[in-house]
């Protein structure tokens, strides 16, 4: 279990659950799984991104809870889901993740909108061929995310394209170094690397706490899995309606990769370019992602709509 987050005297606690499961995954992993909101509304699953927690996800819950069932769930490794053995690390094991969030959390058949931020988005990508995922998934949001070349498209090192600039981000991103205690130093690191230029103090320090709050040995090794990420294939297999958001301003995953998942994804239905913003959309623009997954709700889950072809029941998997 990752350490606690500390809280400022004027950060806003994070939301509390209605209930609190345990999904296990095809190695034995053993996630946590958050469930707000009513019984019986329209289901939201929400995927965090690298060094996150489901707290990073804490304005959608707020906005969406009070009409929606959102399930949010920590990654392997990142808050309060244990980390695992180093084999543990691959797309195929994100992928397994959320198959077993989805049979857990959603009953047979059931359909849900999925989000997914930076590796959450990844998530997604990589169990799109899945059973599960067909059977689940009604529509998708692809936040601040890319599929393949994150180190090289990487605008983290100020200079120009190239063998250098890519060994010098893939270093400072795989870093064993700690990261510390939050600082105003930090903080500016952080900004800089992740974050819109305008983004408010408030928030630069609600994401610094939930990144610094991510174990190092997690950390470093989920940097070397997005180092040599390929999930080219697993976009061409998201036939569902996605929508793609990015901040123009994001130099962890530039506007060059919201632009070639726009190219590659068969059932793309829009492009979210978010002036200034960087890569913490859901927590630099929160009022903009929460309004982008309830569109998706309303167009494509509040109707009763059919599983997509293919998609199995948990009683024909079993049969």
């Amino acid at each position: 279990m990752s350490r606690l987050l500390k809280r400022s005297a004027t950060a806003p606690a994070p939301p509390v659950a209605a209930r609190e499961l345990t999904a296990v995954s095809a190695d034995g992993s053993r996630l946590h799984v958050e469930v707000h909101g009513p019984d019986g509304a329209p289901a939201v699953v929400l995927a965090h991104g690298w060094t996150c927690s489901t707290h990073f996800w804490a304005a959608q819950i707020r906005e969406l809870a009070a009409d929606h069932r959102v399930i949010a769930y920590d990654q392997r490794g990142h808050g309060r889901t244990p980390a695992v053995a180093k084999a543990g690390h691959t797309t195929e094991a994100l992928a397994d993740d959320l198959e077993a969030v989805l049979a857990t959390a959603l009953e047979p058949g059931e359909r849900a909108v999925l989000a997914g931020h930076s590796m959450g988005g990844m998530t997604l990508m990589a169990a799109a061929a899945r059973p599960r995922f067909a059977e689940h998934a009604a529509a998708a949001l692809l936040c601040s995310t890319g599929s393949s070349r994150l180190v090289a498209e990487s605008l983290v090192v100020p200079m120009r394209a190239g063998g250098l600039r890519t060994r010098l981000t893939g270093a400072i991103l795989g870093s064993r170094a700690p990261l510390g205690p939050v600082t105003p130093i930090s903080k500016g690191i952080l900004r800089y690397a992740t974050m819109g230029p305008g983004t408010v103090p408030e928030r630069v320090t609600e994401c610094a706490r939930i990144v610094h709050a991510c174990p190092r040995p997690t950390r470093v090794a989920w940097a070397g899995v997005l180092a040599g990420l390929d999930l080219d294939a697993g976009v061409r297999e998201m036939r569902l309606p996605t929508v793609v958001v990015a901040g123009t301003a994001d130099r962890l995953t530039p506007i060059v990769h919201a632009r070639a998942l726009v190219a590659s994804l068969p059932e793309c239905v829009g492009l979210v370019e978010l002036a200034g913003m960087g890569h913490m959309t859901p927590v630099e623009a929160p009022e903009r992602i929460t309004a982008e997954i309830r569109k998706l709700v309303d167009a494509h889950l509040k109707r009763n709509t059919p599983a997509r072809p293919g998609a199995r029941t948990k009683q024909e998997e079993n049969a």
